[in-house]
């Protein structure tokens, strides 16, 4: 993407602008620069749109060296006139993300300031309570609201058993069972697109992901590949994430199919999509208890008076896990930065008092 400023591009309202972000900028900073909103990510560019046009902007070489604050898609920036060079990174609303791959626990940005995210599953074998949970507790501990999608309902006999499946692990949560294909998709998600709304897909490869994409931009934009038909499990076909224009003026965000959602330190989110879970381990007799095998655990009694189901318990306790180890992780990391940090600074105050001793 070139830089186009002279093409009149969208309104900042157009593009999801809300007050959050115009309180972030100074009449110095809209001096300096005007803000942008990043469509696509490459290594040490991103292509960006704006009330000018679109642009192509380099990255600044500090933020390049500062995974954590990588930008992602769905960012606000703010680029320099006259330069296409991004001067900061603005505070966003609202963040998905997870572990990357590796042993470093770096948190790997997905979209940024997003209104809805889009859960989609399939009404076949890639149907999973667990991973379904796991999707949840991530946008709901960034305050985003979800929605599950539930693809190929055509193709099956009663998609009401997997929506009444749903029902028991998310009841708060708009859950629609429909053909990623069929003509009245678009209206049937109409409330979450309207003009200005952001929303990402998330969701297994071959869930229909790419396939819901061009439905509701009415294009072939996004190529698409079938499944594997011994396990459900679907190709890749998405391999970058970019912002979409859709008919009604909102913007979506495809992601990569995630056959696996490492979680951060989502707890809160954890909390909420488990709060029948949490609220009888609340009874138990001990605060610390593991609810594996301790005295007077009422988890374990609910299990055994059939109040409660085993696989939703497990998948509790195993992304309470994973929510407090990233958690410990972080502030490890953060810990470990500062202090290195400080001995950076020790020895360049020393170099400079050496200099002047001289």
């Amino acid at each position: 993407m070139t830089s186009n400023h002279g093409a009149a591009g969208p309104s900042l309202s157009q593009l999801g602008w809300r007050p959050f972000y115009a309180q972030q900028l100074t009449l110095q900073d809209l001096e300096a620069g005007f803000p942008a909103r990043v469509a696509s990510v490459h290594r040490s560019r991103i292509d960006v749109l704006h009330e000018g046009g679109d642009a192509s902007v380099t990255l600044p070489g500090s933020l390049l060296a500062d995974g954590s604050a990588s930008v992602t898609v769905g960012d606000w920036v703010l680029v320099e006139s006259g330069t296409d060079r991004m001067l900061r990174l603005l505070e966003r609303a609202s963040l998905i993300a997870r572990i990357a791959a590796g042993s470093q626990h770096e948190m790997q940005p997905i979209a940024a300031n997003l209104d809805t995210l889009l859960i989609v599953s399939s009404c076949n074998a890639d149907f999973n309570l667990s991973r379904l949970e796991r999707y949840l507790s991530v946008a709901l501990d960034a305050r985003v609201e979800p929605v599950i999608l539930l693809t190929k309902a055509d193709l099956c006999d009663d998609p009401r058993e997997y929506l009444d499946q749903v029902a028991q692990v998310a009841r708060n949560v708009a859950a629609i069972a429909l053909n990623a294909l069929g003509d009245e998709t678009p209206k049937r998600l109409a409330p979450w697109l309207g003009a200005g709304q952001s929303v990402a897909f998330v969701g297994s490869s071959g869930v229909g992901k790419s396939t819901l994409v061009n439905t509701l931009t009415l294009s072939a934009q996004q190529a698409t590949a079938g499944i594997r038909e011994d396990d459900a499990r679907g190709r890749h076909t998405t391999t970058a994430r970019n912002l979409i224009a859709m008919p009604g003026g909102a913007w979506l965000i495809d992601t990569p199919g995630m056959r696996e959602l490492k979680i951060g330190a989502v707890e809160s989110g954890v909390s909420a999509v488990f709060d029948d879970v949490e609220a009888l381990a609340s009874a138990c007799r001990y605060r610390d208890c593991s609810h594996e095998g301790d005295e007077g655990c009422a988890l374990q009694a609910a299990l055994e008076r059939g109040e409660i189901d085993e696989r939703r318990v497990t998948s509790y306790l195993k992304l309470q896990r994973e929510a407090a180890n990233a958690a410990r992780t972080t502030r490890e990391r953060r810990e470990r930065e500062r202090f290195f940090g400080r001995q950076y600074k020790a020895v360049q105050d020393q170099q400079r008092k050496e200099k002047q001793g001289r």
